[in-house]
């Protein structure tokens, strides 16, 4: 670094009093002063570094920046103000011109760590997640916490795992080091100590961006209840309030209502994205190019469902292109969509931005985005702007709360006429449901109830929905059907150990013996069809229903109670039920759930015949008639194109 010259005496005792003013935490008396140093010395680039770390600090990014860039054009080898103007683009999410000035900076002074942290964030931003770990561990303590989160990004969660604890470790009363080590653990599957690293993130700094939303879905992993419904109303509160509390996904079993969740989307979007969407009209073509984008093309629930829908779509009016970015498994399913696509592109090592154009570039008519806001999702492709028509379908039930998707898909039971204004996309209905299915899957070969632990003459409650879904009000209602049907046990999917500990203790609260509850190891596609054959009714869940573990259900035969919900995800049970002819098994509320879980459990005749009617529904529902649903969204792309049929 070069030596900075001496200052003069009246300069320097300005700066002093600068530095103890912002030591102090006199933000705006410490800008004042500041500015006086530069006046006084107009490229005096401490003051500049640290004033715009104020205005930074106190959300007036463009003042900050325009004390930067004043800076150096008279003091172009300013290191620790090109470090600083990187943080602050990397705040406006402007990551190309952030990466150049942190570089900018490290050519200047090689070991300055705020740089190598301000470019490990700025590839971050680029999706260029190796060389942001790289830049990260050369940060000192600053890159700790940021060293996890690319690994995370590089789905390497034990050695994020390391590097928050690291970074823990460094910074003891630091929050976020402790959110990123909830992540970690979580991307492990050990949910119990995820929720134990959220309330510790949590007890340093409770409104930490999104970290509200996290903890509770961690503790919801874990089944564990205490202080539910305080922590339900006051997650609720924050997002009412404008607050970005939560992640969207989150959202999806909490029960509030789908106007937090949209309230929710728009503030996490806000606060995450601000790319400019490139709207360019695509060559003119015979055929609707059409794109889907996932992490999921795979053997994963919504690769398994979208497989017959990409070999049925119409090749003389639609080209249907893969953009994956999603693990490369070399599974039989993958192998299938492959070959089912006309074109499949692995877009896992391409940033953002560069997908986006590289989709416009094919003329894609209709971009797909089938991940929303799940695990490994990628919305910055769409805020960029893959194509002129942007659509979310089937992986995120909700709303992305985004100006730049276009529609949503939906059913007119998902979203009723009236509804529309909870989803800031806008609605396309098919007229069944919403779910495609796949007709060639086959169960496995056939096992014995004592094979999976049951009882032969018990009757059998199933749930396979997720641990989260499992509220204290639905499991309550189950442990009561427990006590009056002593014939009975409940098969639950076994998905994190804590949560089956958490339940067996909770049974025993309601007077009921943990040893009724029998948990199901997770299972390979067909084993499970094969096993739901040994069950005799599914319990749904709420507020968040089964979506494609319901049609499962129904593919193998066994009758499914639901209750229908308030928002879209919890009423993915009911549209696959009502489309099936079978709304004897969609409950109006809780009370009416029971009753109808009641009499199927004393009436053996009526259980029996419901299972005839589920049966017989798999021939002839509309649910599974395969090619007619095809049909039926081509005719919804035609029309968000705006093109006669």
């Amino acid at each position: 670094m070069p030596s900075l010259p001496q200052l003069p005496a009246d300069v320097a005792e300005r700066l002093a009093e600068a530095e103890r003013r912002h030591a102090s935490g006199r933000l705006e008396a410490a800008a004042a002063t500041y500015r006086e140093v530069l006046w006084l010395a107009p490229g005096q680039a401490e003051a500049a570094a640290n004033l715009g770390a104020i205005l930074r600090r106190l959300g007036r990014p463009a003042e900050a920046l325009a004390i930067y860039d004043a800076c150096l054009a008279l003091e172009p080898e300013a290191p620790l103000v090109l470090a600083n103007r990187a943080n602050l683009l990397n705040d406006l999410k402007r990551w190309s011109q952030a990466l150049a000035s942190a570089d900018r900076a490290l050519g200047i002074e090689p070991d300055l760590a705020t740089a190598q942290n301000a470019r490990g964030n700025a590839l971050m931003g680029l999706g260029r997640f190796a060389e942001a770990l790289a830049a990260f561990a050369q940060a000192g303590d600053a890159g700790l916490m940021n060293a996890g989160r690319a690994c995370l990004a590089l789905a390497r969660p034990a050695e994020a795992l390391d590097w928050a604890d690291r970074a823990a470790l460094a910074a003891p009363d630091a929050a976020r080091p402790r959110m990123v080590r909830g992540h970690a653990l979580g991307a492990l599957g050990r949910w119990g100590e995820a929720a134990e690293a959220y309330d510790a993130a949590f007890a340093r700094r409770p409104d930490e961006p999104f970290l509200a939303g996290y903890r509770l879905h961690a503790r919801m992993r874990a089944c564990r209840w205490d202080g539910f419904d305080a922590a339900v109303a006051d997650l609720a509160g924050r997002i009412d309030a404008g607050a970005p509390a939560s992640a969207p996904f989150p959202l999806v079993a909490v029960p509030v209502g789908p106007d937090i969740q949209r309230r929710c989307a728009e503030a996490y979007m806000a606060a995450t994205s601000a790319a400019v969407r490139v709207r360019t009209p695509p060559p003119p073509s015979a055929r609707i190019r059409l794109g889907y984008f996932s992490a999921d093309f795979h053997d994963h629930a919504t690769g398994r469902l979208l497989a017959e829908v990409v070999e049925l779509h119409d090749r003389s009016r639609f080209e249907v292109t893969a953009f994956s970015f999603g693990p490369d498994t070399g599974d039989a399913l993958q192998a299938r969509l492959k070959s089912g696509f006309d074109r499949f592109y692995d877009v896992r090592r391409i940033g953002d931005a560069d997908v986006a154009g590289m989709a416009r570039g094919l003329g894609l008519d209709i971009a797909v985005d089938l991940k929303g806001l799940t695990a490994g999702s990628r919305p910055e492709i769409f805020a960029h702007g893959a194509a002129p028509v942007q659509v979310s379908y089937l992986g995120y039930p909700m709303t992305l709360g985004a100006a730049f998707i276009d529609w949503i898909v939906a059913d007119p039971v998902l979203v009723r006429p009236g509804e529309e204004g909870l989803y800031a996309e806008r609605v396309a209905r098919l007229p069944g449901c919403y779910q495609p299915n796949d007709r060639t899957r086959r169960p496995g070969p056939p096992t014995r109830r004592l094979d999976h632990g049951l009882p032969e003459d018990a009757l059998v409650l199933a749930s396979f929905n997720a641990s989260y879904k499992i509220t204290p009000e639905v499991f309550g209602l189950w442990m009561r059907l427990l006590a009056e049907t002593p014939r009975a046990v409940l098969w639950l999917l076994q998905d994190d150990r804590d949560a089956a500990r958490n339940l067996g203790r909770e049974a025993r609260g309601h007077g009921v013996d943990p040893a009724r509850l029998v948990f199901a190891p997770a299972a390979r596609p067909a084993e499970h069809l094969e096993r739901l054959a040994h069950a005799d009714l599914f319990l749904d869940t709420w507020p968040c229903s089964a979506h494609t573990t319901a049609s499962d259900a129904l593919w193998a035969g066994l009758p499914l109670l639901t209750r229908e919900g308030d928002t879209f995800a919890g009423r993915v049970a009911a549209s696959l039920l009502r489309a099936s002819d079978l709304p004897e098994l969609v409950a109006i509320d809780a009370d009416d759930y029971l009753d109808r879980a009641r009499r199927l459990l004393a009436e053996p005749a009526a259980l029996g015949a419901i299972r005839r009617k589920v049966a017989a529904a798999r021939e002839r529902s509309p649910v599974f008639d395969t090619p007619a649903y095809v049909a039926a969204l081509e005719a919804l792309y035609v029309g968000m194109l705006g093109r006669g049929p």
